[in-house]
């Protein structure tokens, strides 16, 4: 009697043991695979940019726009400022060629800090200087000095 209660406590702790494994390799499966989506997204996004800077070179600005509102959407999903605030600079030049300057505004504007948040002062100071471009375009010369001076440090 007092080893089948024996019996019956290693098997179900063996079971346990098992029950607990079955779990934590559950999840890492889940987390690979989580992984693996990420990487692809990156990867998409990625190609969607350099898609996007093929069509804007071609003067293909509509297709541009669109490709480059759907990097932001991943870009956002993802949580890569740096991409977000790349597609947004993008989106800003080819609404800016199609005459938009006051939506071209408001891409660049969105993204600054993006580009201040990742520490990226090249892109920040290019950013500050196409917002100096549209103020100068717009004839509003102060505000564009403004943004040009805030680009050259």
């Amino acid at each position: 009697m007092q080893k089948n209660l024996y019996v019956k406590k290693i098997i179900s702790q063996l079971l346990a043991v098992y029950v607990g494994i079955t779990q934590v390799s559950a999840l890492l499966v889940i987390q690979q695979a989580q992984a693996q989506t990420s990487n692809v997204s990156a990867q998409q996004a990625q190609q969607l940019l350099e898609q996007g800077k093929q069509q804007a070179q071609h003067q293909q600005y509509q297709q541009a726009i669109q490709t480059f509102q759907q990097v932001v959407d991943l870009a956002q999903q993802l949580h890569d400022q740096k991409l977000e605030a790349t597609a947004l600079l993008w989106l800003g030049l080819s609404v800016n060629k199609i005459s938009q300057p006051q939506l071209a505004l408001k891409y660049y504007n969105q993204s600054l800090p993006l580009r201040r948040a990742v520490g990226d002062r090249s892109g920040e100071a290019i950013t500050l200087n196409n917002i100096g471009g549209v103020y100068d375009a717009l004839g509003q010369k102060p505000e564009a000095l403004k943004y040009y001076n805030q680009s050259l440090p």
